[in-house]
């Protein structure tokens, strides 16, 4: 299974949110999409990180020359 990007991953944790606003909404499902959400949550942030990570270098060698 390829990666997903961080736009698909920003997708499905819209997806998610909205279910706690939609009329799907149950009591039972709750924790388990509340869960889901945050692991989603915690990879975007990870992402972001590596990425900055990843400018932050390549900056530093543009500036070099």
């Amino acid at each position: 299974m390829p990666k997903k990007t961080i736009n698909q991953k920003i997708a499905e944790l819209d997806e998610l949110t909205n279910w706690f606003y939609s009329e799907d909404f149950s009591l039972d499902q709750a924790t388990e999409k509340y869960k889901a959400a945050v692991k989603l949550a915690k990879e975007i942030e990870e992402d972001l990180k590596s990425l900055k990570n990843e400018i932050a270098v390549i900056d530093k060698d543009f500036t070099k020359e």
